[in-house]
């Protein structure tokens, strides 16, 4: 996968009023997700506390009973270093720095205004090469498909799918070969295996797949009418 790098800053003015105010300034709130893992421990109220140094825009939170919790990253970015981020089909592995640390993510989810489609919050994932994580790849279809010569029409029913792996391992695109694919068939997600990755979709889900056309139809007809014709025509062997 490709690498993006992003400057960020700590964000310690939390709320809504805040983050409005941060976007009047081009900028957008930004969470990171999946640090480093913690444990919580009891006061003398009985009461979970973490006892560890948190640095600028840092929070604790506690993900079992047991007290396990992990730190999570208050942050904020400017609106035209991610640009190229958000507005493409590529993926990236993003190199988030700040605090002075560089910290490898990828990007999870975009919340959007529902009128304008401006950004108004950004979540990013840590990844490390121990932790798979769960990443959205665009297809790409290679090959010539003989459905297709035959006179069908390719379609395409995902644009993207799920892949589940180490970010290292994981591919910019998943590459499907339509050469064998004649009229009526198609290659669904619980067709394709890989070695260092695996597809999370659901097995059953149509990923692209060739249709007939009328054409394709009408040439079937014309040719099954000449076979009958002929048959019918054919003169008897004399006994």
């Amino acid at each position: 996968m490709k690498t993006f790098q992003l400057n960020a800053e700590p964000r310690t003015d939390l709320g809504k009023k805040a983050a409005k105010n941060l976007r009047k300034e081009n900028k957008i709130p930004v969470v990171l997700n999946g640090g480093k893992l913690i444990q919580f421990e009891k006061n003398d109220k009985g009461e979970w506390v973490y006892n560890g140094k948190l640095e600028a825009g840092e929070k604790a939170v506690m993900t079992t009973a047991a007290g396990k919790g992990v730190i999570t990253t208050d942050l904020v970015v400017n609106f035209n270093d991610v640009r190229k981020l958000v507005y493409t089909p590529e993926v990236y592995v993003v190199d988030l720095t700040f605090n002075g640390t560089t910290h490898k993510a990828v990007l999870k989810d975009i919340q959007f205004h529902p009128l304008t489609d401006a950004i108004l919050h950004m979540d990013f994932l840590e990844v490390n090469e121990q932790k798979p994580v769960v990443v959205e790849v665009p297809v790409h279809v290679t090959g010539h498909a003989v459905g297709v010569k035959a006179g069908g029409k390719l379609y395409l029913s995902m644009k993207r799918v799920k892949v589940r792996g180490i970010y290292t391992n994981l591919p910019e695109s998943l590459d499907v070969n339509v050469d064998n694919l004649g009229i009526g068939k198609s290659v669904k997600v619980g067709d394709l295996k890989f070695d260092n990755f695996e597809l999370v979709n659901s097995k059953e889900l149509v990923i692209t797949g060739v249709r007939a056309t009328r054409a394709a139809a009408a040439d079937t007809d014309t040719e099954a009418a000449e076979g009958e014709e002929a048959a019918a025509t054919e003169t008897p062997a004399a006994e």
